[in-house]
């Protein structure tokens, strides 16, 4: 019984541990963490897409997508498909520059690992955009009954 009464407590604290602005259950708890984390985010895709060429190119291609992609999308599901693809490259491409400005912030100097994780990055990217280009290039032959 008293081991029972240990593994409450520990979830308690726990539970307290990871909820220190209030009760995880209450309606202004969740509105609060909801605002902070869209403001987090907001700043995030403001700074980066103003700091960053590869983000303004790629802010550029979703601008130019959304519209391109409702004339050539098969169906809604393809623009979803195609608008979401581009998204993915996104936020690949947020993740490859978080961890390139990590990276530079840890050491200036080069180094061949720091090197390497950089060079992940960008096949990561790579890996997204030709993702991006296999399912526009299928809509594309979908919309004019090629496939």
């Amino acid at each position: 019984m008293i081991c029972c009464f240990g593994l409450a407590n520990q979830a308690s604290a726990v539970r307290r541990s990871a909820f220190p602005d209030g009760d995880p259950g209450s309606s202004d708890f969740s509105l609060k963490r909801l605002l902070s984390a869209t403001a987090n985010s907001l700043r995030g895709l403001i700074d980066g897409i103003r700091t960053e060429p590869a983000l303004r190119e790629e802010g550029i291609l979703l601008a130019l997508g959304l519209p391109l992609g409702l004339v050539l999308a098969p169906s809604a599901m393809w623009y979803v498909g195609m608008i979401g693809a581009i998204l993915v490259v996104l936020a690949v491409e947020f993740l490859n520059t978080a961890i390139e400005k990590l990276a530079d912030h840890v050491t200036r100097e080069q180094h061949v690992d720091i090197g390497r994780i950089k060079d992940f990055g960008s096949a990561a990217v790579f890996c997204a955009l030709a993702l991006v280009g296999l399912i526009w290039v299928t809509a594309l032959a979908v919309r004019c009954g090629l496939l």
